[in-house]
């Protein structure tokens, strides 16, 4: 049986978060001087002398319109990152609980594990890059805390099946972990809409990847609201600048433009791929959800390091466990597209050049 409170670590539980000026003041005023700003203003052309909203609200109740979850279920962090580094701190105890990572997978989890003192758990992926149940279920012991699971999965691409994750939520005392970074570009529906019936389900989404904000570090996660009260004490108070709030709202009026960038990445994909696989270099490419696609190659290290002669950047993926030889390449603008393979038939030419000198 699922238990929040017995999950949140002690000292979590009695920790007092530190009050900003602003939430404890209530009501309308003109004049502030309650937070030790610059009252005279800033040195730029629009003034950011006074400090955010610590919640985050007018771009919480935006994000709650798009995504059809009540503004106090969601959790705004300085990217994806800040949210996995809080469920450390809010429920696992250092060097006593245990988290169960799934490579391969989004390297934070295990980088985030270490900083926090967490131990890890690992259960590969099967062949066909899904969760290994039987094996998950023997991992898991009193002590697991939290078990990540990347949907779209990077750096493979592939979606997780859904009874796997659902059949975890239904038999797991602990926080299920679902990184959708890479949701808008898959044809699996988003878990989002299932919080109300896993009081243990955490949801991960992010600005960077299909809304194009990368620069602006923004990462949401999506839960009870017992859970985002609890990240809210752990978080630092201030952790989403004013620009950057302005600048989301702004990008948050413009859906329709993400949805054609949506369909155009998902069309590049595609045909990306299809012309990749008539390259003798390719072997194999991974069937995708993301925005990016894993190729299998005759040569990795050599074809990684000849397009960064040609100064395209790939990630070569080769040594992460289960994706020998691999490639992930990121789906580019159409012309991007077209000169990732003119390059890479030159690497043909040049490869049969060598071999026949």
């Amino acid at each position: 049986m699922f238990n929040l409170d017995t999950l949140v670590r002690e000292n979590i539980k009695k920790l007092v978060p530190y009050s900003t000026a602003r939430d404890e003041f209530k009501g309308e005023a003109s004049i502030f001087l309650d937070a030790n700003e610059n009252n005279f203003g800033s040195p730029l052309p629009v003034n950011y002398n006074r400090y955010p909203d610590p919640m985050q609200w007018q771009l919480k109740y935006k994000i709650a319109d798009i995504k059809g979850v009540p503004p106090q279920n969601i959790f705004i962090g300085h990217g994806s990152d800040e949210a996995i580094d809080v469920l450390y701190r809010s429920f696992v105890n250092p060097g006593v609980d245990n988290v169960i990572l799934c490579p391969p997978t989004y390297g934070m989890y295990e980088v985030s594990a270490h900083i926090n003192d967490a131990v890890i758990r690992k259960v590969t992926l099967t062949e066909d890059f899904q969760l290994d149940i039987p094996a998950l279920q023997q991992a898991i012991d009193a002590n697991t805390k939290l078990i990540f699971i990347c949907s779209p999965n990077n750096p493979t691409g592939n979606s997780i099946n859904r009874s796997d994750i659902e059949l975890l939520l239904n038999n797991f005392d602990g926080i299920v972990v679902i990184d959708e970074a890479y949701i808008n570009f898959s044809r699996q529906k988003t878990f989002i809409q299932e919080l109300t019936e896993y009081p243990n389900l955490v949801v991960m989404q992010t600005l960077s990847k299909a809304w194009g904000l990368a620069g602006l570090r923004i990462g949401m996660a999506f839960a009870s609201e017992d859970i985002v009260n609890t990240f809210n004490k752990v978080k630092p108070p201030y952790n989403i600048s004013q620009a950057t709030n302005e600048l989301a709202l702004q990008a948050l009026e413009n859906v329709s433009q993400v949805n054609e960038w949506i369909r155009e990445i998902v069309i590049e994909r595609d045909l990306l791929s299809g012309a990749l696989l008539q390259l003798p270099e390719v072997l194999h490419i991974y069937p995708s959800d993301a925005s990016f696609i894993l190729v299998k190659t005759t040569d990795a290290k050599g074809i990684y390091n000849y397009l960064i002669e040609q100064g395209i950047v790939v990630r070569d993926r080769s040594k992460v466990e289960l994706c020998m030889g691999c490639l992930r390449i990121t789906i580019g603008t159409p012309a991007e597209n077209l000169r990732l393979l003119e390059v890479l038939k030159s690497f043909n030419l040049k490869t049969a050049t060598t071999a026949s000198a």
